[in-house]
């Protein structure tokens, strides 16, 4: 198995870590480096995934190239940024974007075609989402159509919290609550319909968006396994939890050990670093239509 990217280093750029992402100031632009830190019950695990970095930044420019919507994505080439002398560019290569820098939109824009992870929790307790009524008797997995927008807040530390349409109003205004929630809809439609033609359902997504030059833009990641829940189509049944491809296999070992959610997580076996890479890969490929490069 290759080797994982943990942490970048860019001697004199000015950088700022996410849960996956280094993002370096590079004055006008932005250098997004996905590392291979996979994040699970709002902790980042001490185990990394390799080369799921590179996954994320090839599927979510997969999509921008596909998807009818402006976008920050400027380029995937390292030749563009004046990087330090001895920087390692074989371990940035595929895993780096230069991206527009925008004013980031302060609200995560959930769109939900299915029923599951905290919708679904959230639903038996009063059957609404987010205050989105649904039909009684649902279950587990269920379809919703159409799909629903429930965005949450965004949160520099911890969880990410559900919120109404109203609340969203309340925090950027009613013509952007709109327009969002209706781009991000159609957005989901769209990567759905292409996504299951290749065998892929995609329950739910959540998309960022930014202000650039007056205008709102798609940014950060988009459809990938770590934004997204990927179902495989054969394998759908309503009714309870389903196979993946995203990081809901990483969670669902988890569970099954002694980890009280309140500590530091335990370290993840070879076999379940090997089998989620393998999961990640696959999504890849299958969405795609090519084989990922550093197999």
């Amino acid at each position: 198995m290759p080797s994982a990217v943990t942490e970048t280093s860019l001697a004199g750029i000015p950088v700022r870590r996410g849960k996956v992402r280094d993002i370096y100031d590079l004055g006008d632009r932005l250098l997004l480096i996905s590392t291979d830190r996979i994040s699970a019950f709002d902790w980042v695990l001490p185990t990394p995934i390799p080369d799921k970095g590179r996954v994320l930044t090839q599927i979510s420019a997969f999509w921008f190239a596909r998807l009818d919507t402006d976008n920050h994505l400027l380029s995937l080439n390292l030749d563009e940024v004046d990087l330090p002398s001895g920087t390692d560019r074989e371990s940035l290569e595929g895993r780096s974007m230069v991206v527009r820098k925008c004013e980031v939109v302060p609200i995560e824009c959930v769109v939900r075609g299915y029923l599951d992870g905290s919708g679904w929790k959230e639903y038996q307790q009063n059957g609404c989402v987010c205050g989105v009524p649904l039909p009684a008797g649902l279950q587990q997995g269920a379809q919703l159509d159409p799909p629903i927008f429930t965005p949450a807040t965004k949160e520099e530390t911890g969880h990410d919290i559900n919120i109404s349409f109203d609340q969203m109003v309340q925090i950027i205004g009613a013509e952007t609550a709109q327009e969002l929630a209706q781009r991000s809809v159609d957005l989901y439609r769209s990567g759905a319909e292409q996504a299951l033609r290749e065998g892929i359902i995609i329950a739910d997504t959540k998309f960022e968006w930014g202000w650039f030059n007056g205008r709102l833009v798609l940014i950060d990641e988009v459809l990938t396994p770590d934004s997204s829940r990927f179902w495989p189509a054969d394998q759908y049944k309503p009714g309870g939890n389903q196979a993946s491809f995203d990081k809901q296999f990483v969670r669902d070992y988890l569970v099954t050990t002694q980890w009280d959610r309140n500590s530091t997580p335990p370290e993840l076996p070879e076999d379940i670093v090997r089998q989620t890479r393998a999961k990640y890969i696959e999504a890849h490929d299958r969405l795609t239509g090519q084989p990922f490069a550093w197999k």
